[in-house]
């Protein structure tokens, strides 16, 4: 490690650099932030039966954007030797050298701290299932290295937030918190296979697995059945958790919108693939906002 590399230098980086490290957390791309938001603030509504506490939502809203980042950030590190092959990601941070790896693991350490104090502030049960999250997070970058199905893994970190939001709320583990964890990893499965498609002749070339290239022909019809159980799925948390119009409004909506992102991988081309992982930033506030109304609906 030269002088450059250390934790001192991380603590007072250059001018040019803090760009660097907000592209290396994802914060100009806010879009990962949300597709991990909008599924724990269903859990904390359905959890606290519309009702969540105001310090639950402050401490799972900062969480998901601090996880989210020391996620991509790990994502990165794990990357640094195949991102400079990739399109889309050559121009990366840790792939362009214009941060190093202590750079990197460095900040992937404090955002786990800051995470870590937030956590503190729950319950017991909450903090033990918040290990698990941190061991999904770092998982997935290196999933990507042995398995096709490296998407279920993101999944489930991604959906990780669920059981915690019921236990900060209820301090239990019901079993419908499981059927809302699979939903949503059946719905992560579906957008990160299309965020793959985007990347699946790169991907071929350097040996990263995705289940874009699983599925390979078949990938429009199998994304196509995940969302129907996606939208099945759906229609189950409402019935389980007697949940009124406005929610299963919501599911229509989302079939719609799962309509057009079909619609737009219909050719396999790479923008239109980023296009549709990018709508379904609106399938989570559809589900989100079907939820508030029939909760402010349900007691006024």
């Amino acid at each position: 490690m030269n002088s450059n590399d250390s934790p001192v230098k991380f603590l007072h980086p250059k001018s040019g650099q803090w760009h660097d490290y907000l592209q290396l957390m994802r914060l100009d791309k806010p879009i990962g932030s949300l597709l991990l938001l909008w599924p724990t603030l269903w859990a904390l509504l359905l959890a606290s039966n519309g009702q969540p506490s105001i310090k639950n939502l402050i401490i799972f809203t900062l969480g998901v954007f601090l996880m989210r980042s020391a996620g991509c950030v790990i994502n990165d590190y794990a990357d640094r030797n195949f991102d400079g092959s990739v399109k889309r990601t050559s121009n990366r941070p840790l792939a362009s050298g214009r941060l190093s790896e202590t750079n990197a693991l460095t900040l992937f350490v404090i955002l786990l701290v800051v995470s870590l104090l937030l956590v503190l502030l729950t319950n017991k049960l909450t903090i033990a299932l918040s290990l698990v999250g941190v061991l999904l997070a770092a998982a997935y970058p290196f999933a990507k290295r042995h398995t096709h199905l490296a998407q279920i893994v993101l999944g489930a970190a991604f959906s990780w937030s669920i059981p915690m939001a019921f236990t900060a709320e209820s301090n239990s583990l019901p079993a419908n918190a499981w059927l809302l964890y699979i939903t949503n990893l059946l719905w992560v499965v579906v957008y990160d296979t299309f965020y793959a498609m985007v990347d699946r002749d790169d991907d071929l070339k350097i040996g990263v697995k995705s289940t874009a290239i699983l599925f390979a022909d078949m990938d429009r019809t199998i994304t196509g059945l995940l969302q129907i159980l996606t939208l099945v799925s759906l229609l189950l948390v409402g019935s389980k958790f007697q949940l009124g119009l406005y929610y299963y409004g919501s599911i229509a909506v989302t079939a719609l919108l799962f309509g057009y992102q079909q619609y737009l991988i219909r050719n396999r081309e790479r923008d239109p693939c980023f296009r549709a992982f990018l709508n379904n930033q609106w399938v989570g506030f559809a589900i989100f906002l079907g939820l508030a109304l029939d909760y402010l609906f349900a007691s006024a």
